[in-house]
């Protein structure tokens, strides 16, 4: 078993926290666009708004949708090694802490997701505990389990079983119900009546989309491979590490042009539909974790390589505080488009969403370097980590 493992004796690993940075940007973005999970747009006349409507929405979904996840997961396993390496250098057992982490933000999460009926922090919370069981094994073995779960098992699964029962079939809108209810209040209820919905039948039906679209397995092998490029030291700068992620780069570049064209043709060929969803998701699912890998490789590279270091290094503030940015972007989306406060969603369109989304980030960003010139971490940051090593007697 590979269990020993140090880290150079730093404060913070930056780019670690650029990365984690531009995935909160992305993620805020795509929110922003999708007005919170609330698709129902106004009716543009405009023939110039039309037009930058469907470039924002196609060119934001095409390279943020999907992969500004995977990235935040990457971290999130990252963050894990990080704390429990710290803990084994000093004689200590971080599992049993890092399971009370998790029923924290599993409370976190449900917070958020009154406000924010599509966040993903209830889906780490649950799926967090994997990295208690493999974080012990060897990094061949955790990187096996790793693949196994981003290749989608289950719909590997779903399509034997299809190809063996030609009466087989999936309800891939099994989740849409849900959403329904969800979207009725957020258009016409109060603030608590949204709170009371979104609690129980938002969760449900977030769980469900993303059990639908692959995201459980996903994640978990995610986790597993941040933990992975925590063990092997791959954020730090050397010559050794450049050389992989030039390589990643290449190798993501790759995989991703035939994967993605794939999807569009896939049903020229497979015409049953148990067989067509779970394999479109799983092409869809690898095409995006190998554009993620052109993103996380392509941004360590120009981050370690070039001149926009300077301007990539103003994402790190950000990425610090990115637990505050996740849950107050969430409080101001709601407020900003549902019917319990202005109620945009009736007025705004996806170029006005998209401006106002950046106009957040800004605001946020300069709240970030405003707060850490006098506090370490961000307010919400600093009291999951005080909740974290509470004394228990």
């Amino acid at each position: 078993m590979q269990t020993s493992t140090t880290l150079p004796h730093n404060n913070r690993i930056e780019i670690a926290d650029v990365l984690r940075g531009f995935a909160v940007m992305g993620i805020t973005l795509i929110h922003f666009i999708e007005r919170f999970s609330l698709y129902s747009f106004p009716e543009e006349t405009n023939s110039f708004l039309l037009f930058t409507d469907r470039v924002i929405w196609d060119s934001v979904f095409f390279t943020i949708s999907g992969k500004a996840y995977c990235i935040f997961a990457l971290l999130f396993g990252f963050s894990f090694f990080i704390q429990d390496n710290s803990q084994k250098e000093k004689g200590k057992d971080f599992r049993a802490r890092f399971a009370w982490r998790l029923i924290l933000l599993f409370f976190i999460a449900c917070i958020n997701s009154t406000l924010f009926p599509g966040e993903i922090l209830m889906l780490y919370a649950l799926v967090g505990y994997v990295l208690i069981a493999v974080c012990r094994l060897s990094t061949r073995t955790v990187a096996i389990i790793a693949a196994i779960l981003i290749l989608q098992p289950l719909e590997w699964g779903q399509i034997i079983y299809g190809l063996i029962d030609p009466t087989f079939k999936i309800n891939a809108q099994l989740d849409a119900p849900y959403w329904e209810i969800i979207n009725t209040a957020q258009k016409e209820g109060s603030f608590f009546e949204m709170c009371k919905t979104a609690i129980w039948t938002g969760n449900v039906a977030n769980m469900g989309w993303m059990l639908l679209h692959g995201r459980v397995t996903q994640t978990a092998g995610l986790f597993m491979i941040g933990m992975l490029l925590g063990r092997n030291h791959t954020f730090t700068y050397s010559e050794k590490n450049i050389r992989l992620w030039i390589k990643v780069f290449i190798l993501a570049v790759v995989a991703f042009f035939p994967l993605y064209g794939l999807i569009a043709v896939l049903p020229d060929f497979i015409n049953r539909e148990a067989l067509l969803v779970p394999s479109t998701l799983i092409l869809k699912s690898l095409s995006n974790v190998a554009f993620t890998g052109i993103l996380f490789a392509g941004v360590i590279l120009v981050y370690y390589l070039t001149t926009f270091k300077h301007i990539l290094h103003h994402l790190a503030p950000y990425g610090r505080m990115s637990l505050t940015n996740y849950l107050s972007q969430s409080l101001l989306g709601g407020f900003l488009f549902y019917n319990w406060g202005l109620g945009l969603y009736q007025h705004t369109g996806i170029t006005v969403c998209f401006l106002i989304g950046i106009g957040v980030f800004f605001i946020q960003l300069f709240f970030c370097r405003w707060w850490l010139r006098s506090h370490r971490q961000g307010p919400l940051e600093y009291l999951w980590k005080k909740a974290t090593w509470v004394k228990i007697n």
